[in-house]
């Protein structure tokens, strides 16, 4: 089995088509295609179903992916601590948070790990849940993840990183005290996150304990979309803290929920050795 016939293999499965793949990789199709079927043989199994234009993965090609991603991870970390012996941090890092906690905390965590090693190359993916985000964890995918605790610990470890409030932001001109209740604040018309997002979930339980059921206004998944809508007035907005200060300063009204709205977040990798950036990156990013 070669390391390459792995990456044109995982190639497929990222990018949809054998043709796309080999645009990925820059080998031709025929190659990649022939590289592919050597491994299947090797293996002893088919690893994709080839009905159509798109291939789809087997039983077998499922149980393969998790695996063949922690093999090339593993390549990475030995390749990285070679390098660690002589001093460089450099190469990659492959890091992936929940979109609603890109401003704060992962910004200023990427701007001090970059200001302290300027060589590595940071690689952030924002997936749209928490499942997702200890999938890509777990399958080696990302090596470090930032989100919501708790999370599956099953061959995770966490790094708690404190917790973050959630407030309500209102238009411009809103008649509202500084304190609202979950209550008062279902009166209002709302612009939220799809379901099953981590912050509509958190709302959605909010309201339920309140025994309110709030007007849904605006409902997008396009979040940097969610602070434009409320200053134009379409509605009220529950997003974290830091994001609601930038809405105040451009007119929005700010107000604390009663009872507040907390989460607890925290830093996740695998129970595994990892490479020299990400242990930098944990360095940086554990509470002191």
């Amino acid at each position: 089995m070669e390391i390459h016939q792995l990456r044109y293999a995982l190639a497929v499965v990222d990018e949809g088509t054998f043709t796309a793949a080999a645009a990925a990789c820059f080998v031709a199709q025929p190659s990649l295609s022939h590289a592919v079927h050597t491994l299947e043989r090797e293996l002893g199994v088919d690893l994709f179903q080839r009905v159509g234009r798109r291939p789809r993965l087997t039983s077998a090609g499922e149980a393969f992916v998790p695996a063949a991603r922690e093999v090339l991870r593993a390549l990475h970390t030995v390749r990285a601590e070679v390098d660690a012996v002589a001093g460089i941090v450099a190469g990659h890092l492959d890091l992936v948070t929940l979109p609603t906690l890109a401003v704060d905390p992962v910004t200023p965590l990427v701007g001090a790990f970059r200001t302290a090693h300027p060589d590595v190359i940071v690689r952030l993916a924002h997936p749209e849940s928490v499942a997702a985000l200890v999938e890509a964890v777990r399958s080696g995918e990302s090596e470090v993840g930032i989100t919501e605790l708790p999370v599956d610990a099953a061959r995770l470890r966490a790094v708690p990183l404190g917790r973050q409030e959630l407030v309500a932001i209102l238009p411009p001109g809103t008649d509202a005290p500084q304190r609202i209740s979950v209550s008062a604040l279902g009166r209002h018309s709302l612009v939220t996150l799809p379901a099953g997002t981590s912050t509509r979930n958190m709302l959605d339980v909010a309201f339920e304990s309140a025994g309110t059921h709030p007007t849904i206004a605006v409902e997008t998944d396009q979040r940097e979309a969610v602070m434009p809508l409320v200053l134009a007035g379409a509605g009220a907005a529950v997003v974290p803290a830091p994001m609601a200060e930038l809405a105040r300063l451009q007119g929005a009204v700010v107000a604390h929920l009663r009872p507040a709205l907390w989460r607890e977040l925290g830093l996740v990798h695998r129970d595994a050795t990892l490479s020299p950036a990400a242990r930098a990156f944990i360095a940086i990013a554990r509470p002191r």
